[in-house]
């Protein structure tokens, strides 16, 4: 069974129990455990996939609630690291009657990221299929360097790289410091996942076309563009393959993207097998995985939540 490891922000999303109001109008929130790369996680392993993540929580009760939920959704805690420095983070969130969504992080600090490099162990990645990360954790402060240390024994150990930036501007000094960070940490990557909301400001580029090809430096070798209700592209250096969104009535788009690339590189770790390269992938491969992903993204937006709204395997083979 492939693994993939998570590295990043695990945190409790506070879900409002009423749509279309503000943060600072709602009554009540209900407590659902989300975080970026952990919902990747909880996707890949809900496919019958192997996961384990990597964060560090705070000795408090968020904390265990995040551990409960990851191991109910068999989600593996053994590289998970606990402080009593920082509390566990928190996002609490709004939400509109068309499913889109206003955040409100508390994570000034919080105890993910204070996880340091030298926690990081070596052999957490032997027979791993792959690291995921996104931009959230890649800020001045000590997580950063976590994952340059996750990277460097992921890459030693013939792991890919997956990155998902999923720019969340309202965690950062600067847009242009998250924009520094992205374009760091871009070349490590060996599939790389941007939606059409993130592409020009990443790139600098407003032609598409253009803007995707300039994606491809350093590892890069799979691009996967996603354009919300329009479906997903997806582009080697040698093949481009396109998919149709999925029409539904989207209740709740939280970890929407989360569960479109948890699913991705899902199927990505099934059609490679043991022996097979990104390099082989066919358009027919590509068609094929963005069709399953644009699916269980559709699937999981009718929902609540994150990892608990995400379709398992058995599910997707039902209407």
């Amino acid at each position: 069974m492939c693994k993939l490891i998570g590295i990043g922000e695990a945190l409790i999303d506070m879900i409002p129990t009423e749509t279309d109001k503000p943060i600072r109008s709602v009554a009540a929130f209900m407590p659902i455990v989300g975080g970026a790369p952990a919902n990747v996680c909880g996707a890949f392993s809900k496919l019958s996939g192997q996961s384990q993540m990597i964060t560090q929580l705070g000795n408090d009760p968020f904390g265990e609630k995040i551990i409960e939920t990851f191991l109910s959704f068999n989600i593996g805690c053994e590289y998970i690291q606990r402080t009593d420095e920082a509390n566990t983070a928190l996002a609490f969130v709004a939400l509109q009657s068309d499913g889109n969504r206003e955040f409100s992080f508390y994570r000034k600090p919080s105890a993910d990221m204070l996880l340091s490099a030298e926690q990081i162990q070596e052999n957490w990645f032997e027979g791993a299929f792959a690291l995921h990360m996104c931009s959230v954790s890649l800020g001045n402060f000590p997580m950063k360097e976590a994952h340059k240390k996750a990277i460097s024994f992921a890459k030693s150990k013939g792991a890919l790289v997956s990155f998902d930036p999923n720019l969340r501007f309202n965690l950062w000094p600067t847009k242009e410091a998250l924009k520094e960070a992205v374009v760091e940490f871009l070349p490590y990557a060996d599939v790389l996942k941007v939606s059409d909301e993130e592409l020009e400001f990443i790139t600098g580029i407003k032609d598409e076309e253009e803007a995707i090809k300039s994606l491809f430096k350093g590892d890069v070798k799979l691009v996967v563009y996603t354009k919300g209700a329009d479906g997903a592209c997806a582009y080697t250096k040698s093949e481009t393959a396109k998919s149709n969104g999925v029409k539904v009535d989207a209740l709740d788009t939280t970890g929407a993207g989360d569960a479109f690339i948890g699913s991705f590189l899902y199927s990505l770790s099934e059609k490679l097998g043991d022996d097979k390269r990104i390099e082989d992938l066919t358009e027919a491969d590509l068609k094929e995985m963005l069709d399953f992903s644009n699916l269980y993204c559709a699937k999981s937006v009718m929902k609540n939540g994150a990892i608990e709204s995400y379709p398992s395997l058995n599910d997707m083979s039902e209407e």
